[in-house]
């Protein structure tokens, strides 16, 4: 029996697993669709749930952050993490990890990167306080370690099955299926006003780049996603009143509290125009 992911198989920041649950029940509600376009793929987690719940749909998969590369190497990441373990046994979960043993752990990755692609990401699930992120070795090097460690390997088998993956911009992927009157788009941005940490520092997104996104919104089906931090809500409410648009006008809103770690939490919000 395949497996129905509910979550990401691999750590990734920003993953709409809490909200998986209502994001089947609005595609439930899709008419006429043959064709969904994930255009800021993330974990494809999107993409994963809409091909599980509409399978005789088209489902493309915009991995921009080159996710696959990380499912393809999950093998050698729980490989590196066994390793790794022996040296946990002793310290509690939770707990920082000693100075003499963190040198050890570093060891290890630099050792692995000697024959494959270590996933520092992955390691942070395990090694960093939750909601701390690092994406190479000179990051980890830098941030306290904490006995965090993940009991049993990564599944990634089966994860992409079926999808349609690409790696391009999103207004390309958008341009070539927007005549297309049956597809559903999905947007997921990086959110405004959002903790950033784990985006690369030349694709940090600003208001205008988020004003970008709200023009394809026009005579299409959506879903998209954003947080309460953002504003966009207000924001297209102003620019209704004060210029006569259209914007997120006839759409569905849904608002779940999440969580980036004990002492951060944000809304997240879900509008659907199907």
């Amino acid at each position: 029996m395949i497996k129905r992911f509910s979550s990401s198989p691999l750590p990734f920041r920003g993953s709409k697993r809490y909200y998986v649950r209502r994001f089947r029940e609005v595609l439930a509600q899709t008419q006429d669709i043959d064709t969904v376009v994930d255009l800021f793929g993330g974990s494809g987690l999107l993409s994963r749930v809409a091909k599980d719940t509409l399978p005789n749909c088209r489902v493309i998969y915009n991995d921009f952050d080159h996710y696959d590369t990380r499912l393809a190497n999950a093998a050698n990441t729980n490989a590196l993490l066994r390793s790794i373990a022996p040296l946990l046994v002793n310290i509690p979960d939770n707990k920082k990890v000693p100075t003499e043993t963190k040198i050890k752990i570093l060891e290890l990755c630099a050792e692995e990167e000697k024959r494959h692609a270590v996933d520092y990401i992955t390691l942070s699930g395990s090694l960093l306080f939750s909601g701390n992120w690092a994406q190479s070795y000179e990051e980890l090097s830098k941030q306290t370690m904490y006995n965090r460690m993940v009991k049993t390997d990564y599944n990634v088998a089966n994860y992409l099955s079926g999808l349609e993956v690409t790696h391009c911009d999103y207004r390309e992927l958008f341009n070539a299926h927007k005549a297309n009157k049956k597809a559903l788009f999905l947007l997921d941005p990086p959110y405004l006003q959002t903790e950033h940490s784990a985006y690369k520092a030349d694709t940090y997104w600003q208001l205008k780049d988020y004003l970008d996104v709200l023009t394809l919104l026009d005579d299409t089906k959506y879903v998209l996603f954003t947080s309460g931090k953002s504003q966009i809500i207000e924001l297209c409410d102003w620019i209704n009143q004060s210029f006569g648009g259209k914007l997120l006008k006839d759409a569905q809103k849904y608002v779940q509290n999440s969580r980036i770690n004990d002492f951060a939490a944000y809304k997240d919000i879900m509008i659907a125009k199907l």
